[in-house]
């Protein structure tokens, strides 16, 4: 694991989304909002995503794609970058987790970690 990898913070905040989802068809709707923070001391661009997305049953759906949202983006060194995306599941509960592949200025390529986070739908009380 390159070096590199620690110096990219990857955090993702979460949110249901009731209006684009249905308990009667086993559809579960989240956007999710990534931020990532380049701590290094070079310029690295984020060149493709690699997602597995996990559903209460264990079944895993595996993303792959160049870029996020449509950008390869260069992030600075103490800046970051924010987007947000969107997933479904057919369970009300799950999870994701993944990495980036980052090439630095110099055209090394390290994987930055995204840390597993939850997908739950909040239950309402009753």
């Amino acid at each position: 694991m390159s070096h590199l990898s620690k110096k990219i913070e990857i955090s993702v905040l979460t949110e249901y989304m009731p209006s684009h989802s249905s308990d009667e068809e086993s559809k579960y709707f989240f956007a999710y909002s990534v931020t990532i923070k380049n701590e290094s001391d070079i310029n690295v661009q984020l060149v493709s995503r690699h997602w597995k997305i996990v559903n209460s049953n264990g079944n895993i759906k595996t993303v792959d794609g160049i870029g996020v949202i449509g950008e390869q983006p260069i992030i600075y060194p103490g800046d970051n970058f924010t987007y947000t995306s969107a997933t479904e599941i057919d369970t009300p509960i799950g999870e994701m987790y993944g990495s980036y592949s980052m090439e630095t200025e110099f055209g090394e390529r390290f994987d930055a970690e995204i840390p597993k986070f939850d997908l739950i739908m909040p239950r309402s009380l009753h």
